[in-house]
């Protein structure tokens, strides 16, 4: 789809200055970003790695957003653990198929439609072929609460559980890449339903608004639209450059990260003051290891296990945010030659 490319500093900034930042050549220094990226790999390649070693479940946050970031810096030239990433695709493709019976039933798994959705989004970010697996989820995703308006996801693990726009977009996502010839009808029929209810439907918070403009993109909308919505976007950017996951919260590695890549994905150009300020936010607060940290706002309900990424109880959460951050950083830097 067309997408018109615009300079957000005059439509969504605040109206004080950012001298001492446009000074600061720092902000979109390459080797900078490079080095916070490298920095980042390693854990995110452990925490992964340790969470497949102790759990048989397919996670969103220790393996979809991780293998997306590390197949996303691999692209750019990084050196990362091909076995390690090709351990959690298969981890991710062994885990669907001990569920294709339910898919083909139209039961699911845990996590219903996050989970598939998540699932095949990132096994096509790691550019997996379609299969027996990848068609049944596929025809569950359609099948799966085709009498609503969107697709909905009742947990209570915030930021990324609980919204209707993330589990909404996962499914589009996933059958975009899915979905064989003979479901595009079905498909078609599902994106106009989409489409009318997002058209009416406001974001309430950061984890909303992303996703709502991932799905507006992918569902076409006038470009008019799409810019209306990223200028939206990132007129709630802080002072510090980073964003919030709510107006009530500090600003995190998690709602930065997952802001910056969309914004970047639906247009907004890397030299835009906007991804400048984003952009130091995340190299300013990332930790000697190599992570982000953030705190946990969701309710333990599985035994406590150590994956090997860092922060304890907010390991989740963290790897989820650190994930976001290094994807978003990778975004920023120029196509491999």
């Amino acid at each position: 789809m067309g997408r018109a490319i615009v300079c957000l500093v005059a439509l969504a900034l605040p109206a004080f200055a950012y001298a001492e930042d446009l000074a600061d050549t720092t902000v979109n220094d390459p080797a900078k970003i490079r080095a916070a990226i490298t920095r980042a790999i390693p854990p995110l390649e452990a925490g992964s790695r340790g969470s497949a070693e102790n759990r048989k479940c397919f996670t969103c946050h220790s393996q979809a957003l991780p293998v997306m970031a590390l197949h996303a810096a691999k692209g750019k030239g990084f050196p990362i653990d091909e076995a390690n990433l090709q351990r959690q695709i298969k981890h991710t493709r062994d885990f669907l198929q001990t569920g294709e019976k339910n898919y083909l039933q139209g039961k699911g798994q845990g996590g219903q439609v996050l989970t598939a959705g998540y699932a095949l989004w990132m096994l096509a970010a790691a550019e997996q072929p379609p299969d027996d697996v990848t068609r049944a989820v596929a025809n569950y995703l359609l099948s799966y609460q085709n009498n609503e308006e969107r697709w909905q996801h009742r947990g209570k693990r915030p930021p990324s559980s609980g919204s209707d726009f993330t589990a909404s977009f996962t499914a589009l996502r996933g059958l975009q890449a899915y979905a064989g010839e003979e479901l595009q009808p079905q498909l078609t029929a599902r994106k106009e339903v989409v489409a009318k209810w997002l058209q009416k439907t406001e974001a309430k918070d950061t984890e909303d608004r992303v996703f709502r403009l991932r799905m507006m993109q992918m569902l076409d909308f006038p470009p008019v639209a799409i810019e209306k919505e990223r200028g939206a976007i990132a007129a709630l950017q802080r002072e510090d450059g980073g964003w919030s996951q709510t107006g009530e919260l500090e600003s995190d590695a998690y709602a930065t990260g997952s802001v910056l890549a969309a914004l970047l994905d639906a247009g907004v150009i890397v030299d835009d003051e906007v991804v400048r300020r984003a952009v130091k936010y995340l190299l300013d607060t990332q930790q000697e290891d190599g992570t982000w940290h953030v705190s946990t706002r969701a309710i333990g309900f599985q035994e406590y296990f150590e994956s090997g990424f860092p922060h304890g109880e907010d390991q989740f959460i963290s790897i989820a945010a650190s994930s976001w951050a290094m994807w978003a950083l990778v975004k920023t830097l120029p196509e491999k030659d």
